[in-house]
């Protein structure tokens, strides 16, 4: 302990601490940035949607999560070819693909068909040429009433909507809620645990009933 107006020995202070604080003063300055980056990226890639390419829904792997369902990395060759689709158009329309996923059940086929379908439905091609001499328009190319009342999409495309559960009500029994449910409880577990013990009582009892009988008539 130090005593009086001494030097404090061994002082450890040299350490450059403030090199090694790690604070996110800046927070505010990237909120901004990433905010005009998504700003300049719509109006680069504009009409097409800020969201990217369509995802399949899709199961999450293993026992424990299969119960989940989320977006994919991309519909296989199976679920193109149901909803009339090639996998090159389909990635030229801003469909993702994933040629190595497979189906294994034929509701993930017809899930991710319907969204095929209801994409194709509400999408606009636009043409590549819109002048020229020899221009022509393709199958599938929007007109230009629809070029000039279409606006680009904003958000994630057909996201996936999870249904509410459902919970069912039961009217009460006066009976049931009148008795003891732990009583009745006990009851039932100390029955299923004896049931083989009290069997065997039983029969032994039965069995010495009738010794009993026929000895009784023996005697007589």
């Amino acid at each position: 302990m130090v005593k009086h107006n001494h030097e404090i020995q061994k002082c450890h202070f040299h350490k450059n601490w403030d090199t090694r604080v790690k604070v996110w003063l800046d927070q505010p300055g990237r909120a901004k940035r990433r905010r005009l980056a998504r700003q300049t990226k719509a109006a680069r890639i504009a009409p097409r949607p800020t969201a990217g390419a369509l995802r399949p829904a899709v199961r999450c792997p293993t026992i424990k999560y299969n119960r989940k369902i989320k977006l994919g990395r991309g519909f296989t060759l199976a679920e193109l070819k149901a909803a009339g689709l090639s996998a090159k158009h389909a990635q030229s329309i801003g469909i993702a693909v994933d040629h190595r996923r497979k189906n294994r059940s034929e509701e993930s086929l017809q899930l991710n068909k319907a969204r095929l379908e209801a994409y194709s439905k509400n999408l606009i091609v636009f043409p590549r040429r819109t002048s020229g001499k020899k221009l022509k328009a393709k199958a599938g190319d929007a007109t230009k009433e629809q070029i000039s009342q279409a606006q680009q999409f904003t958000g994630k495309i057909q996201p996936i909507v999870k249904a509410a559960p459902v919970v069912e009500y039961a009217a009460l029994d006066k009976k049931a809620v009148a008795g003891a449910a732990y009583r009745a409880l006990r009851v039932a577990r100390s029955d299923a645990k004896y049931v083989g013990a009290r069997e065997k009582r039983a029969k032994e009892k039965s069995e010495k009933a009738k010794v009993d009988a026929a000895k009784a008539e023996a005697g007589k």
